[in-house]
């Protein structure tokens, strides 16, 4: 076949291919207004956008306003692991460290542990972090992606092959699993940031082994850097941002759908990349990229970013459909359940301003308090909104890392990083109750047909 022919033969496969879109889209839409009908709780949220019960759990609790004489009223958030506030899991001591080893302590045993225990905790955790070369070199470094969360997907998956005793899903292997899932994790994140950069923009390729001495977030900004340096600070900011998102209730999407896979008796790789294949979603764990994007933007097209009325101008177009991505949201601001605050924003932004402090950013840091003081009145305004609109944790997440000189590539691998916790007490959580597998219905609102021999259709 010459090559005029195969070009016409290729634009008429393209055609079809649009006829079989087009049939796709056809098919598949729904009338919007059945699910009222038939009072479907689409995304499992009711009208007034609260979960639906699907579930019980001890492991956290996500409260995001107060009930007053039997009515519910705006309060500041609180975050509770295993029914400690996090706010005091992260504390306020400088110097503090493995903050967030012992948030997951406690939050695959339920109780905080003391020195002894911890000291065995750590020792445990060192023990399990190394990945062996042959695995590095034959998994990790072989057709880097650029997205490094499927780079983790893959990686949790081949570890099962690595496994002796893969299908167990007795508690105390479970554990085994989670706990070495956990300290591998960081490295597999950061090997896999070096190993794109290396593939693909003949960067220089230095794997380093983690340091036993090191916490979790030492660790990641030893490995990250070409000199391995950090301030106290750092670490102990990058310390505290692995605690706060560690956990956030059963019913945030990566969690419930571990909870789901995890029902169906399948093995732990299996449900953590199937965790991991969640929160890769933009509307999950990449919110923190969407919000650096949206100030990168801001910055593009405000000649003055301390002018109030520029900034509202911008925000006020974001709004209406007219800049950034067209969706018509402002990223990091507004949430499923808190009201008049995020527990974990209030931390994280606390913990940016004395970064910004250290680096010389305190210009920086003030713009993203006039964005977060404008957004909220804007959103209040224009949207006509029932409750407060406060930023959430993803609004100065990122900021903190891009601080942090930690690259776009690891945001989301980062937050895998540190719910990875979460997601290994609620599977075992899910395993110790023996729960029945999760099945929901949807209801059929199509039509039946008679079937026709494909000789007499039209």
């Amino acid at each position: 076949m010459d090559s005029k022919s195969m070009m016409e033969l290729t634009k008429e496969l393209d055609a079809e291919f649009d006829n079989l879109v087009n049939n796709c889209m056809t098919s598949g839409a729904i009338d919007l207004n059945l699910y009222q009908e038939y009072d479907v709780k689409r995304g499992l949220r009711d009208s007034a956008g609260k979960g639906v019960l699907t579930g019980l759990t001890e492991i956290s609790d996500v409260v995001g306003f107060q009930v007053v004489d039997g009515v519910k009223e705006p309060a500041d958030g609180k975050l509770y692991y295993q029914g400690y506030d996090v706010k005091q899991l992260v504390g306020s001591d400088p110097q503090k460290r493995f903050a967030f080893e012992e948030a997951t302590y406690l939050l695959l045993f339920g109780r905080l542990p003391n020195e002894t225990e911890f000291k065995v905790f750590r020792e445990i955790l060192a023990s399990l972090q190394e990945l062996s070369g042959p695995f590095v070199r034959d998994v990790i470094m072989k057709a880097p992606s650029e997205n490094l969360m499927n780079g983790l997907m893959k990686s949790v998956l081949t570890l099962y092959s690595y496994d002796s005793c893969p299908d167990d899903i007795s508690v105390a292997n479970v554990l085994r699993q989670s706990l070495q899932l956990i300290a591998k994790l960081p490295l597999i994140a950061v090997y896999s940031y070096h190993a794109y950069r290396h593939f693909t923009f003949a960067e220089s390729l230095v794997i380093k082994q983690p340091k036993n001495e090191y916490c979790t977030a030492e660790n990641i900004l030893y490995m990250l850097r070409p000199n391995g340096k950090f301030t106290p600070l750092e670490a102990r900011v990058l310390d505290a941002a692995l605690v706060l998102h560690a956990e956030h209730g059963g019913g945030n999407n990566s969690t419930f759908t571990n909870h789901v896979v995890t029902s169906s008796g399948t093995d732990t790789y299996s449900a953590v990349a199937a965790s991991i294949a969640s929160l890769k979603g933009p509307r999950h764990g990449g919110a923190n990229l969407k919000v650096q994007q949206m100030f990168d933007d801001l910055r593009a097209n405000c000649t003055d970013t301390t002018d109030d009325d520029q900034v509202r101008g911008y925000l006020s177009k974001v709004l209406n459909r007219e800049a950034f991505d067209k969706s018509g949201l402002i990223y990091g601001m507004g949430h499923a359940v808190y009201t008049l605050s995020d527990p974990r924003e209030v931390v994280l932004k606390s913990l940016a301003e004395k970064l910004a402090e250290e680096k010389g950013l305190r210009q920086d840091f003030e713009l993203y308090d006039r964005v977060e003081t404008i957004s909220a009145d804007l959103l209040q305004k224009n949207r006509h909104v029932l409750k407060p609109v406060c930023a959430n944790v993803d609004f100065y997440s990122g900021f903190v890392y891009t601080m942090l000189g930690i690259p776009r590539e690891m945001f989301t691998p980062l937050f895998a990083i540190s719910r990875i916790a979460g997601w290994s007490a609620h599977r075992l959580e899910e395993l110790v109750n023996r729960g029945k597998i999760i099945r929901p219905a949807y209801k059929y609102v199509g039509h039946h047909r008679r079937f026709t021999e494909r000789s007499k259709r039209k």
